[in-house]
C-alpha cells in the first residue's frame, strides 16, 4: 500500500521542495500534486512523518539491498524512534570484568554457494577446553544450506559462543535461522542443534530468531560490514546483551504473562525467574528497548566509533537479546563470509573492539553510553519506537528495497 511522507517544520515555508527532496528518503513517487508517497513494505500503510527538515536527506540512500538492509519500513530494527517516546532511565550496572565484548551473528548470505549438510550436535554449552566439542556430527542430519566450501567459524578453546546464525537459502530470500552454528573444517560439514522460524529477507518483520535468550533475530540489529569503520553509519536498531544477574529483571507471575521479558522478545532465559536474572528495575527486561535520551551530547565521547554507536542509540534505539553471563556488555557483530566486524574494527581504528583491558578510550565511551541508556516504556506492538506509526521519527524510514 501507499502511505504519505510528509514533513514536520519546513525550513523557509518551501513545503512542496521539501517533500520532494524527501522522496528520494521515502523509497516512493510524486503524484500531480507533488505530494510525495512511500510504499510501506508490509506495513498498513498509514501516514508516517518524518523528522525535522534540518535533517540532510540528500545523503539519505534512495533504495536499500536486502542483503545489507533486510526486512520491511516497518520492522522494528527498521523504525526510527518516535518524538513520543517515553524515557525511563535502564540504571545498568557498570561493566567491571572487560572493556567491552562481543557476540557474534554468523550471516552467510550466499544462495549461490556449495549445499553443505547441517548435522545435529548436542553440545550445546557444555564446557569445552578444546573448543572442538561442536565439532562431531552427534545426530541426524538437521538441513542442507548454501555455504562457501572455504567458510568455517573457529573456537577458541574453553569458548561457548552463541553462534547464532542466518543463512539464506537457495531462493535467495528465505532465511534459515539456526544456533549454535559451528563448521571446524573447510569443505566439510556443519552443525547446529536448535532450529527457529524461517523468515522472508524482504517481506518478513524481523522479529523472530535464533537468539536463544529472547528468540530475536539472528540478523536484524546486527552490526555490518562496514558500519562501525571510519565514515560508517548505522540506519537501523542494534542488539545487545546486558548481564542478566545484574540488570534483567524477572518476577514470577508478571501480570502480562510474561516472565522476564517483554515484547518484541518472545521467551526469556530458562531460570530467569530463579536467580539467572536479578535486576530491580522492572523496566528492563529481556526485549526492551534501550536508546540515548534525543540531548544526549556524543562530543563527550572520546572516540568516533562510539560516536557512531550513539547516533545509532539515539535515532533507533538497541533491543536487548540475551544475557552475557558475566558483567560485560555486548554488541552483535556479524561474522561470515562477507568478513568479521571485530576483525574490521580492530584493522581500521587500530583498537580492539573487545578490549580485556578498560584503562583505554573506547572501554570510557562504552561505559559513558551504557551508564546513560534509558528504556524506551512505551514501545510495545500499537507503538513500536515509542509512538504509532503515525507518529514523527527521528529519521526517514529504510528506503524502498533497488
Amino acid at each position: 500500500m501507499k502511505s504519505t511522507c510528509s514533513m514536520k517544520n519546513a525550513v523557509g515555508g518551501a513545503l512542496l521542495g521539501v517533500a520532494v527532496l524527501a522522496l528520494a528518503a521515502c523509497g516512493g513517487t510524486t503524484t500531480a500534486a507533488g505530494e510525495a508517497t512511500t510504499d510501506a513494505g508490509g506495513g498498513d500503510g498509514v501516514e508516517i512523518k518524518l523528522i525535522d527538515a534540518q535533517q540532510d536527506l540528500l545523503s539519505f540512500p534512495s533504495n536499500r539491498d536486502p542483503l545489507k538492509w533486510p526486512f520491511r519500513q516497518d520492522s522494528i530494527w527498521n523504525l526510527p524512534l518516535s518524538d513520543s517516546a517515553v524515557y525511563l532511565p535502564a540504571d545498568i550496572g557498570k561493566a567491571t570484568e572487560w572493556g567491552m565484548t562481543t557476540d557474534e551473528d554468523l550471516i552467510i548470505l550466499t544462495p549461490d554457494a556449495p549445499l553443505t549438510d547441517v548435522f545435529t550436535n548436542y553440545k550445546d554449552w557444555s564446557p569445552n577446553p578444546d573448543g572442538n566439542l561442536r565439532c562431531a556430527a552427534e545426530g541426524p542430519l538437521l538441513t542442507q544450506l548454501p555455504i562457501p566450501a572455504e567458510w568455517t567459524n573457529d573456537q577458541p578453546a574453553g569458548t561457548t559462543p552463541n553462534a547464532s546464525a542466518a543463512v539464506l537459502k537457495q531462493d535467495g530470500l528465505t532465511l534459515f535461522q539456526t544456533q549454535p552454528l559451528h563448521r571446524c573444517t573447510a569443505g566439510g560439514y556443519a552443525t547446529s542443534h536448535y532450529v527457529f522460524n524461517e523468515m522472508n529477507i524482504k517481506t518478513g518483520d524481523g522479529i523472530e530468531g535464533s537468539h536463544g535468550g529472547s528468540r530475536m533475530s539472528s540478523i536484524g540489529g546486527s552490526v555490518r560490514m562496514g558500519e562501525l569503520a571510519p565514515g560508517g553509519v548505522i540506519r537501523h536498531a542494534l542488539k545487545i546483551n546486558l548481564f542478566g544477574k545484574l540488570n534483567l529483571f524477572c518476577a514470577s507471575g508478571e501480570s502480562d504473562g510474561k516472565d522476564g521479558y517483554r515484547w518484541p522478545a518472545l521467551a526469556s532465559d530458562s531460570g530467569a525467574c530463579s536467580g539467572v536474572y536479578g535486576g530491580t528495575n522492572p523496566a528492563l527486561q529481556q526485549g526492551s528497548l534501550l536508546a540515548l535520551r534525543p540531548d544526549f551530547d556524543a562530543g563527550t565521547l572520546e572516540t568516533e566509533p562510539a560516536r557512531i554507536v550513539a547516533s545509532a542509540l539515539r535515532d533507533y534505539g538497541a533491543y536487548v537479546v540475551d544475557d552475557t553471563g558475566w558483567n560485560v556488555y555486548a554488541l552483535m557483530t556479524e561474522r561470515g563470509p562477507a568478513g568479521d566486524v571485530a576483525v574490521e574494527f580492530n584493522q581500521t581504528w587500530g583498537f580492539e573492539l573487545a578490549p580485556q583491558s578498560r584503562d583505554n578510550a573506547w572501554s570510557r565511551d562504552m561505559d559513558r553510553i551504557f551508564g546513560v541508556l534509558n528504556v524506551v516504556d512505551n514501545s510495545a506492538p500499537s507503538t513500536p519506537g515509542g509512538g504509532p506509526l503515525n507518529s514523527t521519527r527521528r529519521q526517514p524510514l529504510a528506503p524502498a528495497f533497488e
